[in-house]
């Protein structure tokens, strides 16, 4: 048997870190940053007090200097040479957790802006200068050079490729520099000016708590643009992470997750991070700093796993207790914090009980009592009913308040899902949706010598509307409200499912037939008619069949519009209909008003 080694093709691989792993050519300059940074550390380990520093020099070349720990001969054969292959897997007795890079492949990243990469180094552990010279399509040389390098350290130099001039140009570079590495703990400099500081702005020293804020604030909307409504520390122990959240002053797309600004062992890892934070937490933005969260590949992202989920949760609970310690202390800054952010501290509060006593007590819901926190409400109605829509809640609301019934509107996201929950606040209180059933048991229903006057009028309203609905007239307040059109959960799903059966195919269609139960023996919509409404109680003494038919319709048609019910073909039919009929009446000569 004989064994042969792979041959790799460099510009494939080079391709393929340019359309798969690297989200474009920006990234070389992170990766240089990153290996002259893991350099320094290196020589650290065994020199403490060894110099430190990051030097940038662009112009017609690109020159990176660093004070890191250099590399024998022996070692850019075995590491720079051999692709895949990094000096942070232990070659030099350090753990790879001292380092940024976890991949060995940063140095391929400068071969997507140039066809040369020159490494000029020279070992802090003794020996001559070295040069290696990479080129784009796999060949490499390897020189001695003593009077190239005194000092300790390597210099990667990058001459552009055809087209890739801006790449390396000093503006660019110092963007890039600035970008990745502003919170770099080493000192950095292009072209002679820093560009990062000594320590992340949240850890620094300020002279009051004012300062620290306002400060923060300022550093906040430097980035992302806004200022914060309030600024929140964040600190993740197990996850080595520190940082800060900045609280939009302005509501935020909960289906648009905003990205955070992660920085790795204080590299920009990524401006735009998604999944750091729960889903609720769309009301924040946040630049944080970690050292145990693993980054994905190509190091733009955070790699999914149980740590990363550990991370969200605790930065979840410090955002609930920002908003719990409010709620306590500054009531009215939690208000208008509210105003604009209430859809997220909702749907935290559908599973966190401390939030569901936030929004219990702090956040006013529409009610047909006027807005109202739900303690507020349940003082005067320890039966919370609630409307499933707001159409329903607008035809509703009136009518239930008259009779002395408390009603909430429940069309708004996550209120059902927060009103069943609060029970678990208070046992003594009961929580239901308003049935028309519930509505209808308050009307009064007609005396016997009226209902028995009133059956032929109910008889021909019936017919006329071809038994789309039960016709009930009953006497509720206000009088100015001349019907309703009710129609019970049951009979809305009941219809829902019908038009379902209807717009499957064969097989769905049998199927929904097989799970859908047996209707209810008359669970019709009820058009009730309102015999205090003086116009009620004249269409219903019409001696004209006709003009009292026409009546019914209009007041037919007129329920379905103020209850915003769907107006079917045949609803519009009945609605044009009764409209025509009733204007052909007016202009008959002689049979006007």
């Amino acid at each position: 048997m004989v064994e042969h080694a792979f041959q790799v093709d460099l510009r494939g691989v080079v391709d393929l870190l340019s359309r798969h792993l690297y989200t474009g050519p920006r990234v070389y300059v992170r990766e240089l940053l990153q290996n002259a940074v893991d350099a320094i550390a290196a020589r650290r380990l065994v020199e403490p007090d060894a110099p430190a520093a990051v030097d940038v020099v662009a112009g017609e070349v690109l020159e990176v200097h660093d004070s890191g720990i250099g590399l024998t001969e022996d070692e850019v054969h075995e590491l720079l040479a051999t692709i895949g292959r990094s000096s942070k897997r232990d070659d030099f007795g350090f753990a790879r957790h001292e380092f940024l890079g976890q991949f060995g492949i940063g140095l391929l990243s400068c071969f997507l802006v140039a066809d040369q990469v020159r490494v000029t180094t020279r070992s802090a552990r003794g020996g001559q200068t070295v040069v290696w010279t990479g080129f784009a399509d796999g060949r490499y040389t390897v020189t001695s050079a003593d009077g190239e390098r005194a000092r300790r350290g390597t210099t990667v130099t990058l001459a552009p490729r055809r087209g890739m001039e801006h790449w390396l140009g000093a503006q660019v570079v110092t963007e890039l520099a600035t970008a990745f590495g502003s919170l770099l703990p080493v000192p950095v400099t292009v072209n002679g000016r820093a560009v990062n500081e000594d320590e992340p702005p949240w850890q620094r020293r300020y002279g009051t708590s004012h300062d620290r804020t306002a400060a923060l604030s300022a550093y906040g909307e430097s980035l992302f643009g806004f200022t914060p409504f309030d600024v929140i520390d964040l600190r993740v122990p197990a996850a080595g992470l520190s940082g800060v959240a900045f609280v939009l002053p302005m509501a935020a797309n909960p289906a648009e997750r905003g990205g955070h600004r992660v920085y790795l062992r204080r590299m920009l890892l990524a401006e735009d991070v998604p999944d750091l934070l729960p889903e609720w937490a769309f009301f924040v933005r946040c630049v944080v700093d970690t050292s145990e969260l693993r980054p994905t590949a190509g190091r733009e992202a955070l790699y999914a796993d149980d740590l990363l989920a550990d991370t969200r949760e605790a930065i979840g609970a410090q955002l609930r207790d920002w908003l719990v310690a409010m709620s306590g202390t500054q009531p009215r800054r939690l208000q208008r914090f509210l105003q604009v952010h209430h859809l997220g501290v909702k749907a935290l509060a559908v599973h966190d009980d401390a939030m569901l006593r936030v929004v219990d007590r702090w956040w006013p819901m529409e009610t047909n009592l006027g807005p109202r926190t739900l303690a507020e409400f349940r003082r005067t109605h320890p039966t919370v009913r609630y409307t499933a829509t707001a159409a329903e809640f607008r035809e509703l609301a009136a009518v239930a308040a008259a009779q002395g019934i408390g009603l909430v509107n429940g069309g708004y996201t996550y209120d059902i899902e927060i009103m069943k929950r609060v029970p678990e606040l208070d046992p003594a209180v009961q929580v239901r949706y308003l049935e028309p059933a519930d509505l209808t048991t308050t009307f009064a229903p007609p005396d016997p010598v009226a209902a028995q006057r009133l059956r032929p009028f109910v008889a021909l309203a019936e017919d006329l509307l071809a038994g789309r609905c039960a016709v009930v007239p009953r006497t509720f307040d206000p009088p100015a409200v001349p019907a309703l059109y009710l129609v019970s959960r049951a009979a809305v799903q009941a219809g829902e499912m019908a038009a379902a059966r209807e717009s499957a195919d064969d097989l769905w269609s049998g199927v929904l037939a097989a799970v859908d139960g047996p209707a209810p023996a008359d669970d019709r919509p009820q058009l009730v008619l309102n015999l205090a409404n003086p116009l009620v109680r004249r269409i219903a003494e019409l001696p004209d069949a006709t003009l009292t038919g026409l009546g019914v319709q209009a007041l037919y048609g007129q329920a379905l519009l103020q209850g915003h019910h769907p107006l079917h073909t045949e609803d519009s039919a009945v609605l044009n209909q009764a409209l025509l009929g009733l204007l052909d009446w007016t202009v008959r000569p002689g049979e006007g008003a």
